[in-house]
């Protein structure tokens, strides 16, 4: 199985980079702060930078990859619509 071109991207240390701004409770940061040295990092925003790529790593396997997104792709060739799609995505989301 080849490795997708995505995740080949991810692999290029040079590739664009943006600066994000998200509002985070003191509590959680503060939470972040004492976790990140356990972790081993140096500081609570690469926690917080990991954190994000665990989430998005596991979600794209699934629904990027995965067996769900293969089955959203034969149920679309079937005709079912994108909007019962989507709803039966967010729900699976909820419930797993």
């Amino acid at each position: 199985m080849s490795i997708p071109e995505r995740i080949k991207t991810r692999l290029n240390k040079e590739r664009p980079m943006t600066t994000v701004t998200l509002r985070i409770p003191v509590d959680v940061v503060e939470s972040l702060k004492e976790i990140a040295p356990q972790r081993g990092f140096s500081g609570y925003q690469l926690l917080l930078k990991a954190y994000v790529s665990e989430g998005l790593r596991k979600d794209e396997a699934r629904y990027t990859f995965g067996a769900t997104a293969r089955l959203i792709a034969a149920l679309r060739k079937r005709g079912v619509p994108q909007e019962v799609l989507d709803e039966a995505v967010k729900d699976e989301a909820i419930s797993a």
